[in-house]
């Protein structure tokens, strides 16, 4: 029987397989191995191939495409409406099989090595943050119970450790004040690690041209800007602008019904992390509006003048992800309208 469509349930040594032939049919479900995934798939004529999104799916997509196959990366939570009763790897193969074959269904572009190398640094600059920033507030509640006060804000936070490891006492108990100058050296040690990141972002960006294109654009930095080559590529996977800004859920939930339109906030879709660098950029371009207006467009300061700031701010980084995917898909930079 000649399959057509392959369903993989994709984990860490085991593999599930859902084979269906053209008439619908089950030919397969079966387990396989790391070592038996590929000998398995060049067997077979090339057909159409379907995965969730998790861990190694890229990975798997490019070996397979690379077979002769057509593979097609599913989010999760578009496959879970077609599971049946129970579960079991057998059973999310067969959803992912019938998800695969729906008119309207939608897929997730597969990355090249290249976007997964950039977004390797992201995720480890992200990581480092967090780490950093859960160092902060530990420490600024450690010295508090002492009576000792640490403005908010990074800068104030550097400032105190780097007085401690250059050899200012504190009026504390010897094992506190060891136990400060440990956190302290550890503290400095991930903002140097966080700024060695920063700086191989920076320098990876500027031997890309589309991201010299996105930095044109208002309130988009060379860590934005390169954040979303890795994460959208050149961006011809969406339509058009709006289904991009959907996809990282800057648009309002729409709960509509019976011709009464009801639009809630935003979904939160998406890509956190890219979602959050153009609010942050956006919020940048917000105080820039409040202390130099005459710099400003008059489509934001209007917006400020009866709008909340935040609300503001997204519905900027709404507008910005239309004119981003414009930029990337006409390669061209943006120019600001004069009229």
């Amino acid at each position: 029987m000649q399959v057509t469509t392959i369903g993989l349930d994709l984990a860490k040594n085991g593999f599930q397989v859902h084979g269906i032939t053209e008439d619908e049919e089950v030919a397969f479900n079966r387990p396989l191995s790391r070592g038996q995934l590929l000998p398995f798939f060049s067997k077979i004529k090339p057909c159409l191939i379907s995965m969730e999104t998790c861990s190694s799916a890229h990975h798997w997509a490019r070996e397979l495409t690379a077979l002769g196959h057509e593979v097609r990366l599913i989010p999760p939570m578009y496959v879970k409406p077609y599971f049946k009763r129970g579960k079991s790897d057998a059973i999310d193969e067969a959803a992912i099989c019938e998800a695969v074959m729906r008119p309207t269904m939608r897929f997730v572009a597969i990355k090249t090595v290249e976007q997964q190398a950039l977004l390797s640094l992201y995720r480890a600059r992200d990581l480092l943050v967090r780490q950093r920033t859960q160092l902060i507030n530990s420490l600024r509640g450690m010295v508090a119970e002492f009576g000792v006060y640490i403005a908010r804000g990074l800068a104030r936070v550097i400032d105190f450790a780097e007085n401690i490891l250059t050899g200012e006492v504190l009026d504390l108990p010897d094992v506190a004040h060891e136990v400060i100058h440990n956190l302290s050296e550890h503290l400095m040690a991930l903002h140097a690690r966080i700024r060695w990141y920063e700086d191989r972002l920076k320098q990876v960006a500027k031997e890309d041209a589309r991201v010299g294109l996105l930095r044109t654009i208002p309130g988009v930095g060379a860590v934005t800007a390169s954040a979303i080559i890795a994460g959208i590529g050149d961006g011809h996977q969406f339509r058009n602008g709006r289904e991009f800004a959907a996809w990282l859920g800057l648009t309002p939930s729409n709960k509509s019904s019976g011709g009464k339109e009801k639009l809630g906030r935003i979904t939160k879709m998406g890509d956190q992390y890219l979602r959050s660098l153009l609010v942050v950029g956006m919020t940048h371009l917000v105080r820039q509006t409040r202390s130099h207006p005459e710099r400003a467009s008059k489509w934001l300061t209007s917006l400020l003048e009866h709008k909340p700031a935040r609300v503001a701010t997204v519905a900027m980084a709404n507008k910005t992800t239309r004119i981003v995917w414009a930029v990337l898909t006409r390669n061209e930079p943006y120019t600001l309208r004069t009229a």
